[in-house]
């Protein structure tokens, strides 16, 4: 399978990531350089975005869909140790190879930049520079909440945590964030949580049984989930109402 690159350009004003993206900050002449050096790829479920150790000509931001970043050891296992969101930005300027695969979860549309034009346009336009620090200061704090999760919490509340990033990243796109109840559409399979929390198969089912049994979560289907009372998740999830992982 190969990516697709899209030749009509959807308008940077009607972008559902833009307040959030990379490009927030910029102002209308900005937005008219990055235009320039702007394409956008497709890429279908279970493709692999981007090999560890490849060299990357561009840099971009994940439009729609979800992909996770796993790495592989020596003896050939692998662990994934991220994931994608809608906004978050793919590929370090400045450095030539990737650090992981990015692997498509979802059907997924990346907006993407030549990389060597948006490195120089980086240099030149502080909104770009000031925003990318942002996100990867964002990115750090998440990461070490992260280890948290993983290495403090109970497997119900590693069940909640997941629950509550994926519902506020969506709250944050739509603009919903204050409507109760918050409904979502769960993007990964539970064996995909299961490998992503270090649990069981088996442990993830039982757990999200138990937060739907106890009326913290309502599903429909594997995957189409409502959260009546969201403060209610983050207790589950062992987090106070204001933050938490991943806000």
């Amino acid at each position: 399978m190969t990516a697709t690159i899209q030749t009509i350009s959807p308008s940077c004003s009607d972008c559902p990531i833009r307040h959030r993206a990379v490009c927030a900050r910029c102002e209308m002449d900005e937005l008219e350089r990055l235009e320039e050096i702007k394409y956008y790829r497709s890429f279908e479920a279970g493709q692999t975005i981007i090999w560890s150790g490849d060299k990357m000509d561009f840099v971009g931001s994940v439009v729609s869909g979800i992909a996770t970043l796993t790495q592989t050891m020596e003896d050939g296992r692998t662990q994934m140790v991220g994931l994608l969101l809608p906004s978050d930005f793919v590929g370090r300027p400045g450095r030539e190879g990737a650090a992981y695969d990015v692997v498509a979860t979802t059907d997924i549309l990346m907006c993407c930049f030549r990389k060597k034009p948006f490195e120089k346009l980086m240099s030149e336009t502080p909104h770009i520079a000031h925003r990318l620090l942002e996100m990867t200061l964002d990115e750090l704090d998440a990461a070490r909440e992260w280890m948290l999760v993983l290495g403090r919490k109970t497997a119900r509340e590693k069940i909640a945590s997941l629950l509550s990033i994926i519902a506020r990243r969506d709250a944050s796109l739509t603009g919903d964030g204050g409507v109760r109840p918050m409904v979502f559409d769960l993007p990964l399979t539970r064996e995909a949580m299961a490998d992503y929390l270090g649990l069981t198969l088996e442990t993830v089912s039982r757990q999200i049984s138990a937060l739907k049994k106890d009326g913290v979560i309502h599903l429909e289907g594997k995957r189409h989930v409502t959260v009546p009372d969201m403060g209610r998740l983050m207790e589950e999830a062992g987090d106070d109402s204001d933050g938490g992982v991943f806000a």
